[in-house]
C-alpha cells in the first residue's frame, strides 16, 4: 500500500507554486483522505504508477502551502494489479472507511465498469476515473466526474487529421470488445462527417491470435493509413505484423498505446507511428500547466522522466484541488459534488475543463504526437 511520499521529499518541495493561488494556512484542520485503486504492478503497472506519482506531485505542492482551506490531502492507494476482483476488494475497503472522502483516479475500463454499481449506490464522489470508455459516463450520476477525453474523441481527431492531408483510403483494426467497438463507432462517425469512403475494417481478438491475419487483410486493401482501435497485446502484435508489410503506411494509435513499455516492446516498429494524447506534451514548458507540472515533479524528487500519464495524474489532482477549494472550509461529499459541476470554462494554463453533464467528459483535449528516434514523442 502506498500512503504518500516520504516526508523529506515533501519538505524538499516546500516552495510557492504560482498555480496554487492559496495563502499559507495558519492552522491545520486535519487531513482529507482520498482513496485510489490502481495498477502499481502487473501488465499495466507502469501506467498506474506514473499517474499516481503525477497526482502526488500536485498534492504535495498543495500540502506544502498548508493544504486547501487548511486541510492537507492524503492519497491512500491500493494496488489492484489491473485485476477486477482485487479492484472490487479495494473499493469495498474504501467504502467501509468513514474517513474516505472520495475515490480518486481509479484505473482501467474493466475495473471502472465493475466498480460503477457500487459507486452509484454509495453516492461517493468518483473523481477522474482513468478510462476513455463510456462505462463511467452514466447520465444522472452526478457523483461521477469524468475528465479524460473519450476514445471516440481520439479516433475522430485522427480521422480529421487524415482528411486534412487528403488521405481517403483508411483501414482500421479494432479489438473485438467494448473498447474496440467504441473506437470503430467514433471512426465511422468521423469518416461520414468528412465525406470519406467507408474504412476497411478488420477485427482482432483479445488474445491477439488473429492479429497477423488482420494485418494481412488490411495490407491487401492498400490503405494510405491504418487506425488501431487496439490496446495491450493485440495492438503490439498487429503493429509488429503490419509494419513489415506496409512500411510506408502510418499507423495511428490511441493514447493507451503510448507508454514507454509499449514503445520499447515495439522497437523499430514504433518509429513513425502517430499516437493521440489527451494531455499536452510533458516536455513542452511553453504550456503553463506543463511548466507547473515540471516544477512540482522536480520538487518531489522524482527521478523518472515525466510522461503523458504522469502529467494526466497531475492535471486530475489539480482539478480536484480546484473543486475542493470551491467547497469551502467544512467540506462534505454533497458540497464537493456540487462544486465539481461549477467547473466551467476553467483554464489550468493550456488545458481547459468544462463540466457539463455526467455523461460527458470535462475535457476534449486531443493532440497527435509522432514516435521519433529513441522512442521519444515529438509533435
Amino acid at each position: 500500500m502506498a500512503t504518500g511520499l516520504p516526508r523529506r521529499r515533501l519538505l524538499a518541495g516546500a516552495l510557492a507554486l504560482p498555480w496554487l493561488g492559496l495563502p499559507v494556512a495558519q492552522a491545520q484542520e486535519g487531513s482529507l483522505k482520498l482513496c485510489q485503486s490502481t495498477a502499481l504492478t502487473g501488465p499495466l503497472g507502469d501506467l498506474g504508477s506514473a499517474m499516481h506519482l503525477g497526482a502526488q506531485a500536485a498534492f504535495a505542492a498543495a500540502n506544502t502551502r498548508g493544504g486547501v482551506n487548511g486541510r492537507k490531502i492524503e492519497l491512500v492507494t491500493l494496488d489492484d494489479g489491473y485485476e477486477i476482483p482485487r479492484s472490487l476488494a479495494n473499493i469495498d475497503k474504501f467504502l467501509a472507511d468513514p474517513a474516505c472522502f472520495a475515490l480518486f483516479n481509479c484505473m482501467g475500463t474493466p475495473m471502472v465498469g465493475a466498480m460503477m454499481p457500487k459507486v452509484i449506490e454509495s453516492g461517493i464522489p468518483f473523481f477522474a476515473p482513468f478510462t476513455g470508455g463510456q462505462v463511467s459516463h452514466v447520465a444522472g450520476a452526478r457523483n461521477v466526474f469524468n475528465i479524460r477525453a473519450s476514445y471516440a474523441d481520439e479516433a475522430e481527431k485522427a480521422v480529421q487529421h487524415l482528411a486534412t492531408l487528403g488521405i481517403k483510403r483508411i483501414g482500421i483494426a479494432w479489438q473485438n470488445n467494448a473498447f474496440g467497438k467504441e473506437v470503430l463507432a467514433g471512426v465511422q462517425r468521423a469518416v461520414a462527417a468528412a465525406k470519406l469512403p467507408s474504412p476497411q475494417a478488420a477485427t482482432v481478438e483479445n488474445d491477439a491470435s488473429d492479429a497477423a491475419a488482420a494485418a494481412r487483410t488490411l495490407s491487401e486493401g492498400n490503405p494510405e493509413a491504418v487506425l488501431l482501435g487496439l490496446a495491450g497485446k493485440p495492438a503490439l502484435e498487429f503493429a509488429k505484423a503490419f509494419h513489415p508489410l506496409r512500411r510506408g503506411v502510418t499507423m495511428y494509435a490511441l493514447s493507451v498505446l503510448g507508454t514507454s513499455a509499449n514503445i520499447k516492446a515495439l522497437g523499430d516498429n514504433a518509429r513513425g507511428m502517430a499516437i493521440s494524447q489527451v494531455v499536452p506534451l510533458p516536455g513542452n514548458a511553453v504550456v503553463p500547466v506543463v511548466r507547473d507540472f515540471q516544477q512540482a515533479w522536480k520538487a518531489i524528487g522524482a527521478t523518472a522522466e515525466p510522461s503523458h500519464l504522469a502529467l494526466e495524474g497531475y492535471i486530475n489532482a489539480r482539478v480536484f484541488l480546484e473543486a475542493l477549494q470551491r467547497t469551502g472550509r467544512n467540506p462534505t461529499r454533497t458540497a464537493f459534488i456540487d462544486a465539481t459541476w461549477t467547473l466551467r470554462k476553467l483554464d489550468l494554463g493550456g488545458f481547459d475543463i468544462n463540466a457539463t453533464a455526467p455523461e460527458n467528459s470535462a475535457s476534449h483535449f486531443v493532440e497527435l504526437t509522432l514516435v521519433g528516434p529513441g522512442g521519444r514523442f515529438i509533435r
